[in-house]
């Protein structure tokens, strides 16, 4: 089955808009969760697991102004990502 690509475009920011290309790569990093306490409020806690795979990420067409596109690679390996771990590269990125 052939998938259309989704259009990117930024909306209101087009001063900082840019596009990161797809890539391939390997970091390590934190994979996030949420388990609900059974408490009466509905609380969650959040556990966290470190490791490192080779992964993909699609190409993004984003803005932002409080930070520069170095700033936001080298903050890239910090941050919390979703992948598919049965198929964590497939090449369409």
């Amino acid at each position: 089955m052939q998938e259309t690509p989704t259009v990117q475009r930024v909306v209101g920011d087009a001063e900082h808009e840019h596009v990161h290309p797809a890539v391939i790569h390997t970091h390590d990093h934190y994979h996030v969760s949420h388990h609900h306490t059974g408490g009466m409020l509905g609380e969650f806690e959040h556990r966290s697991h470190y490791h490192s795979h080779e992964h993909n990420h699609a190409p993004i067409d984003h803005a932002h102004e409080d930070r520069s596109e170095d700033e936001e690679r080298q903050e890239h390996d910090g941050m919390a990502h979703t992948h598919d771990h049965g198929s964590p590269i497939d090449g369409s990125t």
